[in-house]
């Protein structure tokens, strides 16, 4: 039933797709305005859950955590500029960039979910809801762009319902990693994932939420971040 439990969670999380794509798909959309305001409010959710649930007890002292954190970074910046090298091919290899970005960020927070689930036996709220929220603004803007593309409403949710089994999948592997190595304390997959998901918010969630929302995403990225902090801090 554990494992169960964490793909459930690992779908939970990812299931904002969905509702971002339905909030896209509307005859009135989202304006963008209104998503670069999601998207600072879920930077600041991110930034707490990365410093609250994800960076591990010690990590400056551990030379493997740092290089597990510093791995991260780099799989996430090489992995992104290789898929933005392609965004120029055409539109089929501009959605195959739009999936494979949603999974840079969605497989490794999966993972954390599922290994925390094994570890405490129960999911970290603060992390689920910075997951959940930030995944809403990627799912409008990435809908938008297939539509543009020509695609159906059945191929694009069927594209992110896609996305929440993989992340359900994800989660269920987290949880049965922790069960196989049972001394692991998940530190090294919650450091790789710290540092992946940094990155992505300093390169690209951070700069489109001010793009799009102005100056007020600065405030609701320090509202997200004391939403998931309290979050954290009353588990």
């Amino acid at each position: 039933m554990g494992v169960l439990t964490a793909a459930g969670w690992g779908a939970l999380a990812a299931f904002s797709l969905v509702v971002g794509a339905w909030l896209a798909l509307r005859p009135r959309p989202v304006s963008e305005t209104r998503v670069g305001m999601v998207m600072g409010f879920g930077s600041g959710a991110l930034l707490a859950a990365i410093a609250y649930e994800l960076v591990p007890t010690g990590f400056h002292q551990d030379v493997l955590l740092f290089s597990a954190f510093g791995l991260g970074a780099v799989v996430f910046f090489v992995t992104d500029a290789v898929v933005a090298g392609r965004r120029t091919m055409g539109a089929a290899s501009a959605e195959r960039s739009l999936v494979i970005g949603t999974l840079l960020d969605g497989v490794p927070e999966s993972l954390v979910l599922g290994i925390g689930v094994a570890m405490n036996g129960d999911v970290a709220v603060a992390f689920l809801v910075a997951v959940f929220v930030s995944n809403l603004p990627e799912a409008i803007g990435a809908t938008a762009t297939m539509r543009t593309h020509g695609h159906t409403r059945a191929q694009v949710y069927g594209l992110w319902w896609s996305i929440v089994a993989v992340s359900a999948l994800a989660a269920a592997a987290g949880y049965a990693l922790y069960q196989v190595v049972p001394r692991a304390d998940g530190g090294y997959v919650e450091a790789f994932a710290a540092g992946a998901v940094l990155t992505m918010l300093a390169d690209s969630m951070i700069p489109e939420a001010y793009r799009q929302g102005g100056k007020a995403t600065g405030l609701l990225a320090v509202l997200g971040f004391a939403v998931a902090g309290a979050l954290s801090a009353l588990e």
